[in-house]
């Protein structure tokens, strides 16, 4: 492991681990990270075995991972991480655009895409969007992923029965909101949208807001409410 200068890091700083083969892009990586306001590079891998046996423990908020790695490749490695560690949030950074591994990455869990060519300012601001909920991915990725899943369900496919709210919350991200804006529009709270968030990855069997959206997107019509009923949460 190569770890990045010991500091003292305000608890508001964004803990960000990289997992990357490439020693110059990590070296690269380790030193924006370092240097850019509000963030703090807790450490840096080479390989996914090495990543899944440190950063556990370092509880980072935020992984950049790379998707083709030696032996286990960052597919993989996200899903044993998000397996282990259900709320860290993992960006994945390739060279390659790759609709079926853009596919199986979010399936594994990832939240976004990030391509090597992207700039330093547009990897700052993926963090940044993570952070608020948000899902960073090039357009080009998001265009082909979304074509990816616009296809028919099969005949006699189930439905998804959510909450009228939880449709809503849905449609709100499907239209780019982030949690903080979800919650100023529907006039509740920020932890009530998380609350929803989970019980709608629950019922979707899903693992991360990207792939909830992605979902969605291909197929609306199989979504319908459920009847009214007390909100579990006891908050709307």
């Amino acid at each position: 492991m190569s770890a990045a200068p010991e500091k003292t890091a305000p608890s508001t700083l964004t803990r960000v681990a990289v997992v990357e083969d490439n020693a110059g892009l990590r070296r690269s990586l380790q030193r924006l990270l370092s240097h850019a306001p509000g963030i703090t590079c807790i450490g840096a891998w080479a390989e996914a075995e090495a990543a899944l046996a440190g950063i556990p423990a370092l509880k980072p908020d935020v992984v950049l991972m790379d998707i083709h790695l030696p032996r286990m490749s960052g597919i993989e490695c996200t899903a044993q991480l998000k397996e282990r560690c259900p709320g860290i949030e993992i960006v994945m950074v390739t060279v390659y655009e790759d609709t079926e591994t853009v596919f199986r990455a979010l399936k594994a869990g990832a939240c976004g895409y990030l391509l090597k060519r992207d700039s330093s300012a547009e990897i700052i601001d993926a963090i940044a969007e993570v952070r608020t909920g948000g899902a960073p991915m090039t357009c080009e990725i998001a265009r082909k992923v979304v074509r990816a899943f616009q296809v028919p369900p099969p005949p006699g496919a189930a439905t998804a029965v959510l909450s009228s709210r939880e449709l809503e919350i849905l449609e709100l991200i499907s239209q780019g909101f982030v949690n903080k804006e979800i919650a100023d529009r529907l006039s509740i709270s920020y932890q009530t949208v998380k609350v929803h968030n989970k019980h709608i990855y629950e019922k979707l069997h899903v693992r991360s807001r990207a792939e909830a959206l992605l979902k969605y997107v291909a197929d609306k019509g199989s979504f319908t409410a459920a009847s009214p009923q007390t909100p579990a949460t006891g908050s709307d």
